[in-house]
């Protein structure tokens, strides 16, 4: 016990640190749990939470921390459960075709590279006020050259196909309802008619005063630099990615340089550094004025300032809002006279962005900015704390460099590879080319330009940036067709990214030798990920596609149609082909082999079903129409019966297999339909 003692004690000084890291845990345990907890629970846990800070008080100095640790925990839970009600609005139940009115709040491009317009005021034909949703998400396809350019506050109508948001793909997959939830979004679809306007912007938002200003920075770039290179300058500069190619997007992730187009500390970072240098400078330059005022408190106000308009320019992503956090707090250190980068004002970020936003911690983006920041921070304290030089002054910029892209790399690397199963094995080289660039190139010529846009000549300054974003693009292209530029990897289990990151914090934050304890629940979770398989079948929720695993890999129903799900299925096992490639190792049997002899068959459309006249004990018979209603001894899986249970795993159990479905592992949550359906049964 005295050990304990001693070893809690030395971690005196560093227990702020851990703050976010358990609201975070509690944060993750809300999401974990299959069941929506109840009032009563809720105030049990806010009970507990109580009772344990008084017990805290009689824990003494070495173990109190432990009591405040989980009242923390529980924070967490509480905060999230708070907000997923708090966001709580009408989500559709039904397919929905008609007429569509509501307001532009945003403008995205799909995966299909198809512009999606986002309308909240919505209105819907026949649907009353309280069953409508919030906002709606529509991509716009087919011939829209009669359409209107949609535009920040504008009022439109279209006639439009809306469903409720999708489920997960499949069971422990990316859950777009729980997304859709937090977002609002109550409705989801698409149209091939002209977009209409209906009434003009209206001033009454300033969100939508800053949007408008967005897309206004946005046309104006794209009218100096079209094409890609536009499309970049603006993703950097205002956040909005609806420019750039599907292609370029694409060799920018395989190369691993997609984090360049993301508004994070990267940006933020560089563009507060270089303001902060050209004030210094600046006041420098007047030496009356250089010697009665503290220049450096005033660059960092400065720099303050301009980090709060890119905020406000960029759209306020997670990202961004963590970078604007993390620059803010080292820049009032600055005019404080404290150090102004530690691993406490990593902690203060994350905790503010869990405090405004819980859901962001299941989100990429989120995992990855503070994973590298973490990471950098932990690194280069440790060389100035142990006195470990860069080398010769000359030399320090591409060290600097090359430890910064190789320290980034290494904590994000399990993070996208979890999140989009793959593997940059160039990344490193593509980052070392181009980060510098960044840094030398383009920032400050978009500072230029900014500096020149009320004189009319900030093409000078977008015409340099150009330069910049050209050789960028062109290191992701050439990178991005080396060859084995990228693998695939197939996805974890849910509790493996956990485990990796309370090692790594273990190994960041704990203090003293005991820290080496973090390395354990790392390789525990590589171990565990190596070894789980992937489910020998899969079925879509609404029977439309199947796939089962072969010798060649997942074998689909299907060449055409469901594509979404095709390549989510294939991308989850690790495999780089396409769903035609995949449709043709379906094997020509009648029923699609599965352990234990069981063999899974698929029904796909009408006459398939209208000729089905039964099947074999023990057999799975998939359908995209509902199936009679009769007595059989096979397992009937229909439209019918999939809306209860989501899409459906069929897992290898011993010698035969075990069906697993979303429900079964998201449970009656309230974005799940489930949920709904039951509260509205009460």
């Amino acid at each position: 016990m005295t050990r304990i003692r001693t070893i809690l004690l030395d971690q005196r000084g560093s227990l702020f640190e851990w703050v976010p890291v358990c609201l975070a845990i509690g944060i993750g345990l809300y999401f974990l749990l299959r069941f929506e907890p109840s009032t009563v629970f809720l105030a049990s846990v806010g009970l507990g939470a109580f009772l344990t800070l008084l017990l805290g008080r009689w824990l003494g100095e070495a173990f109190s921390p432990l009591a405040i640790a989980l009242v923390l925990v529980a924070s967490g839970f509480l905060l999230a459960a708070y907000r997923a009600h708090d966001v709580a609005s009408p989500v559709m139940g039904w397919r929905y075709y008609g007429p569509v009115e509501g307001r532009v709040v945003n403008l995205d491009r799909s995966s299909s590279d198809a512009l999606r317009v986002t309308l909240d005021q919505v209105v819907l034909e026949r649907v009353s006020p309280q069953r409508t949703p919030e906002r709606v998400r529509i991509s716009l396809h087919g011939d829209q050259s009669l359409s209107i350019a949609p535009a920040p506050g504008l009022r439109v109508m279209t006639t439009a196909h809306l469903s409720p948001p999708g489920g997960p793909v499949e069971p422990g997959g990316f859950d777009f309802q729980r997304h859709a939830w937090f977002g609002q979004l109550g409705g989801v679809g698409y149209t091939r008619v002209p977009l209409l306007a209906i009434a003009p912007p209206q001033d009454d938002q300033l969100e939508l005063a800053v949007f408008r200003v967005r897309m206004a920075v946005a046309k104006r770039m794209l009218d100096i630099l079209p094409g890609d290179v536009g499309g970049f300058a603006v993703a950097v500069t205002t956040g909005a990615r609806s420019s750039i190619s599907q292609e370029a997007l694409d060799d920018l992730r395989a190369s691993n340089l997609a984090h360049l187009l993301a508004i994070s500390g990267l940006h933020m970072g560089l563009l507060t550094g270089f303001v902060f240098a050209l004030l210094r400078l600046t006041i420098a330059l007047v030496p009356p004025l250089a010697l009665r005022v503290p220049a450096r408190k005033l660059a960092a106000g400065g720099a303050l300032i301009v980090a709060s308009g890119y905020l406000a320019l960029s759209g306020g992503n997670v990202a961004t809002e963590r970078a604007f956090i993390m620059v803010a707090v080292a820049l009032t250190a600055l005019m404080l006279n404290r150090r102004a980068i530690s691993l406490r004002a990593v902690a203060i970020a994350a905790t503010i962005v869990l405090l405004l936003r819980p859901e962001a911690l299941l989100g990429p983006g989120f995992q990855m900015s503070f994973a590298a920041t973490t990471a950098l921070v932990a690194v280069f304290g440790y060389m100035r704390d142990h006195r470990i030089g860069m080398g010769p002054k000359w030399a320090k910029p591409v060290v600097a460099v090359l430890i910064s892209s190789g320290v980034a790399g290494l904590a994000t690397a399990p993070i996208g590879a979890a999140h989009f199963n793959a593997i940059s094995h160039y990344g490193l080289l593509a980052n070392l080319t181009s980060v510098p660039m960044m840094g030398t190139v383009v920032i400050p010529a978009a500072v230029l330009a900014l500096i020149l846009a009320p004189l009319g000549l900030d093409w000078i300054g977008l015409w340099i940036m150009g330069v910049g974003l050209r050789w960028i693009l062109w290191v992701g292209s050439f990178v991005a067709n080396l060859d084995g530029a990228r693998s695939f990897v197939h996805g974890p289990e849910v509790i493996v990214l956990p485990m990796i990151a309370l090692g790594f914090l273990w190994l960041c934050l704990w203090q003293g030798r005991t820290r080496l304890i973090g390395v354990a629940p790392v390789l525990a979770a590589f171990w565990l990920w190596a070894t789980t398989d992937r489910p020998v079948g899969l079925i879509a929720e609404n029977g439309a596609l199947v796939g089962v695993m072969t010798d060649q890999g997942r074998a689909l129903s299907k060449a055409k149609g469901a594509g979404f799900i095709a390549q989510n299925w294939l991308e989850n096992d690790g495999d780089a082909t396409d769903q035609f490639t995949a449709a043709a190792r379906w094997p020509e049997t009648p029923a699609a082999p599965l352990p234990g002899g069981i063999g899974v068959t698929h029904l796909s459309g009408k006459k398939a079903v209208a000729a089905f006249d039964g099947c074999a004990e023990g057999q799975i018979v998939v359908a995209n129409q509902d199936l009679p209603k009769r007595a059989s001894a096979c397992i009937l899986l229909d439209p019918e019966r999939l809306q209860d249970m989501g899409a459906v795993a069929i897992m290898q159990s011993g010698d035969g297999v075990r069906l697993s479905s979303v429900r079964d592992r998201t449970g009656d949550r309230l974005w799940t339909p489930w949920y709904r359906d039951k509260m509205r049964r009460q």
